[in-house]
């Protein structure tokens, strides 16, 4: 009885092990450096005029992203003719585009559960009257994370097995202070944002964190088990998650996870910037060439592995209860 019983645990063990892999190569098959930095020249391009919200660079930014999301085959939400979350902010004419795989399982329940994967794809615009470069091309804030939802859009779509409906966002007019976020969180009944899971907001994440290459943190890390999730799942990926070190930066409160922490939801900002030294921040200089874009394709690679308990319906983050 105690062979039969040892040789039934190594079975799940290799099993496990090599699902894990398997899930890993699937990883490495999809997410391709070459893609990754092919969509962050494109969103950090010249001719994206610094994607100001309100703006002509707004409205081609979106467009190419809902370019990338009609590649990946998603759908507009319910309701919905196309991508755009059309408002208007102090009398300028803006929007968030979403779009979504729908959930795979046959439990009912299941499948109508949120993932939301988002970053926000506005930056600063151009700097008037500036001699040689105007363009804050805002390559790491926030293209790199907008690169992230979109590589991920194309991975989980291609794998077509996702149990619960996964949502992708990108945010207008976070930096006028996350007002596409806002917006989007009002829209949502209560009945609907008890359908979200888990908020996966992804900013700055073009360069090594100060843990290292590899390495990325989590706001509000402490508030839910969220982290601990991603960091189980990415296990032997050599990629790290940690709590955020800038907690005097408030960073927590002030990315578009909080539009939806707010009402309860585990939603973080994963990231890497280190915010304290970044002398690229707010700058013109902060553009593709600053970038590390290995170590962004790694951290897409594990974030894809860290959620994949999460978009299988076998795991739920627990609510977060903010003070």
């Amino acid at each position: 009885m105690k062979n039969i019983l040892q040789s039934k645990i190594a079975y799940l063990l290799i099993f496990c092990g090599l699902y894990s892999c398997a899930q890993a190569q699937k990883v490495e098959e999809s997410i391709k450096q070459k893609q990754v930095k092919s969509i962050i020249s494109s969103l950090a391009a010249d001719n994206m005029m610094g994607r100001k919200a309100g703006t002509e660079g707004e409205k081609k930014a979106a467009a190419f992203i809902a370019q990338e999301f009609t590649k990946a085959g998603l759908k507009p939400l319910p309701g919905f003719k196309n991508y755009d979350q059309k408002f208007t902010h102090q009398g300028l004419p803006m929007l968030n585009v979403l779009g979504v795989i729908p959930g795979k399982s046959k439990n009912k329940k299941t499948r109508e559960e949120i993932v939301v994967f988002s970053a926000h794809y506005d930056h600063l615009g151009v700097r008037k009257g500036a001699k040689g470069d105007s363009i804050y091309n805002g390559a790491d804030d926030d293209a790199s994370g907008v690169t992230a939802v979109i590589s991920l859009a194309h991975y989980f779509s291609k794998q077509g097995n996702n149990q619960r409906t996964l949502m992708f966002v990108a945010f207008t007019a976070e930096e006028i202070g996350l007002v596409g976020s806002t917006y989007f969180g009002k829209q949502l009944k209560k009945s609907q944002l008890a359908k979200i899971v888990a908020g996966i907001n992804i900013e700055m994440v073009g360069k090594a964190s100060k843990f290292g290459r590899k390495g990325a943190f989590i706001t509000g890390y402490s508030y839910s088990n969220l982290g601990k999730i991603l960091q189980e799942n990415a296990q032997g990926t050599g990629f790290t998650f940690h709590p955020d070190p800038y907690k005097k930066y408030n960073l927590f409160q002030r990315s578009d996870n909080y539009a939806l922490a707010r009402h309860g939801i585990p939603a973080h900002t994963i990231s890497s910037v280190d915010i304290a030294n970044d002398k690229h921040y707010h700058q013109v200089s902060d553009e593709v060439n600053t970038l590390d874009i290995e170590n962004l394709t790694d951290m897409i690679k594990a974030v894809a592995l860290g959620v994949r308990s999460i978009v299988a319906g076998k795991d739920t983050p627990t609510r977060l209860k903010l003070k």
